[in-house]
């Protein structure tokens, strides 16, 4: 039998303009009709239930869920509205950072519009200015600020090297088909396994179709030093992996993943993995032989059964997911750090209707309008297939419940997920590690920052994560990784560029030694067992000082003009420079794709 839910009763109340009114009754009407009519609609209301004491209904979803082994969470019988904690959980805890008037961490997400990309939120001024709403003034991320010291401490370091290391994952798919679950049921076969899912071109050994690949993660919340480690996954729909003759086709598929890596980045060229040329029926590189290519150049669009479908430069087609494990950090016996067995959060995403440039021109224009206006974000339920960010995107996906199984996500855990996934300027299609891939053929294949260069940012010289360091004034964005501070920050504050210089790659830089990482994994295993995440889910060893609980918009500090920057999120793997001057590691091998 299912929890009993109690709602309290909504207080409605109605305020008139005069003429409004007048206007809607008959011209024969007199105003004592009018004032009676009046009377009786100002004082309809509907009064709380004071019948029983009533909890709000996130409270009573978060006892529910507390003591709960449904991989399929109760749905409370209310508009999905009704039961958030925190109608504005699509600012991240991030945006809540004391900037104090010179830390930006806040470049890297909100920019203006970068000619030609479809993405128009044109929010680089909340770089220089805190803008919320009423609601949004409060900081609802209430777990910043629990000190889990004591409940760390009690957790010992074989125990949840035991925890980490065990496989969370196999099972999910069996237990969302046993309930007949509709929405996307995890379809990848070993994924626990990380890197052994797949072949040398990062293509499932499964057969379905997942194709991983290489990028570098975004700064500063993905960086492992901050909690988690991940892995992406992309699939485009049966069209464009299939030949012409209705066969399934590697070489189609090959094809389209780097004519589609080229549009998302906007380039004309860039290398690939091997393709015959002959079962794509089209002269890719341009060399006037039908042969074996390593390259695509000037395509504009797709190849085999998904010639002809709509292609346009920063957008995904019709059909293509994304698969997004979010991670605990795993520590082996060398104390080398790697994603763990165990899964924090599957996420996935579905590109349902695509639009043009145009539509989401409009779109971001309504949604300014709505922000204009003082309405709260509203996003539609599509139930079991998660939610709809209004931009052609499903998004759903599982988290681990008390004991470490995973479930579907609840209306409000999922809700979080549009802030990053739909309200960012920086974002390309509301995606961010597809258009940081490692370039060409090198970068299909599993994640691995060994061996990863610290390339800058499209328009810069300076390597990515030295930057990143040098404007945040930490290693993270509430500037509380006190290991990265000893690590790469002189004792006055300063970035130590020797140090970052002479480092051998993005592993080095942004993975934790094994003492935080277990530390880490302790911390985000308390917010599993209380089953709170709509308080929070940011792995915090101690609370961070550079938060605010509160914080006016009027009165806060904030960046000057000089202190606020440009940013694109792709990378310049090609660079003939990184970090203080130093060759990039990946130049070489880019001159030879």
């Amino acid at each position: 039998m299912g929890p009993s839910f109690s709602y309290e009763r909504i207080t409605v109340s109605f305020s008139f303009n005069l003429l409004t009114v007048m206007s809607r009754f008959p011209r024969s009407c007199t105003m004592l009709h009018l004032l009676r009519s009046t009377l009786v609609l100002a004082f309809i209301t509907i009064q709380p239930d004071t019948s029983a004491e009533t909890k709000p209904v996130y409270q009573e979803l978060i006892e529910y869920l507390s003591t709960s082994d449904d991989v399929l969470p109760m749905v409370p019988d209310t508009h999905p509205v009704n039961t958030l904690y925190n109608a504005e959980a699509v600012v991240p805890p991030q945006c809540y950072t004391r900037t104090e008037a010179k830390a930006n961490p806040c470049y890297v997400c909100h920019q203006d519009q970068i000619p030609e990309r479809e993405n128009k939120m044109n929010d680089r001024d909340l770089q220089a200015a805190y803008s919320f709403s009423d609601v949004g003034m409060t900081n609802h991320w209430k777990n910043l600020f629990e000190d889990k010291q004591s409940r760390i401490a009690a957790i010992s370091d074989e125990e949840i090297q035991n925890y980490v290391n065990q496989d969370n994952y196999s099972e999910l798919a069996g237990r969302l088909q046993e309930k007949g679950f509709k929405g996307y049921i995890p379809d990848l076969q070993n994924l626990q396994l990380g890197a052994g899912a797949f072949d040398d071109e990062g293509f499932a050994k499964d057969g379905s179709h997942w194709v991983a690949f290489n990028y570098k993660p975004f700064p500063s919340t993905f960086w492992p030093t901050n909690g988690a480690t991940d892995d992406v996954m992309i699939r485009l729909a049966a069209p464009f992996r299939t030949g012409k003759d209705g066969q399934y086709s590697r070489d189609v598929y090959k094809a389209n993943l780097a004519i589609l890596e080229a549009a998302i980045k906007g380039v004309t060229s860039i290398s690939s993995l091997p393709v015959d040329e002959r079962l794509t029926g089209r002269d890719l590189d341009g060399d006037g032989q039908m042969m074996i290519s390593h390259a695509i150049k000037a395509q504009t669009s797709w190849v085999g059964q998904a010639e002809g479908s709509f292609f346009d430069t920063h957008l995904y087609p019709a059909g293509t997911e994304f698969l997004h494990t979010v991670r605990y950090l795993g520590v082996d016996g060398n104390g080398q750090i790697g994603v763990s067995t165990r899964m924090k959060e599957v996420r996935y995403m579905w590109k349902v209707q695509p639009y043009g440039k145009s539509m989401y021109a409009r779109k971001y224009q309504l949604e300014a309008n709505e922000k204009e206006a003082g309405n709260l974000p509203g996003y539609t339920s599509i139930q079991q297939h998660g939610l709809d960010n209004g931009n052609g995107w499903a998004i759903q996906g599982f988290i681990e419940d008390r004991k470490g199984r995973l479930r579907f996500l609840t209306h409000e855990e999922n809700f979080s997920c549009m802030g990053c996934h739909n309200s960012v300027g920086s974002s390309i299609d509301k995606t961010f590690s597809f258009p940081r891939k490692l370039d060409g053929a090198k970068g299909w294949g599993y994640i691995d920052l060994q061996g990863m260069a610290d390339a800058p940012t499209k328009g810069e010289t300076v390597g990515e994560i030295e930057l990143y360091l040098t404007r945040a004034e930490g290693g993270s964005e509430f500037r509380n990784n006190e290991e990265m501070a000893a690590r790469w920050f002189n004792p006055d504050g300063t970035v130590a560029k020797e140090k970052i210089a002479a480092a051998k790659d993005v592993y080095e830089l942004i993975t934790p030694s094994p003492a935080r990482a277990m530390a880490l994994n302790k911390a985000y295993r308390t917010i599993v067992e209380d089953q709170d995440y709509i308080f929070g889910k940011d792995a915090v060893l101690t609370p961070p000082s550079n938060v605010y609980d509160k914080i006016d918009n009027l009165t806060a500090p904030t960046l000057p003009a000089d202190r606020t920057y440009d940013y694109n999120i792709l990378l310049d793997w090609a660079a003939p420079s990184g970090s203080n001057g130093k060759p990039l590691k990946s130049t070489a091998a880019a001159a030879t794709e």
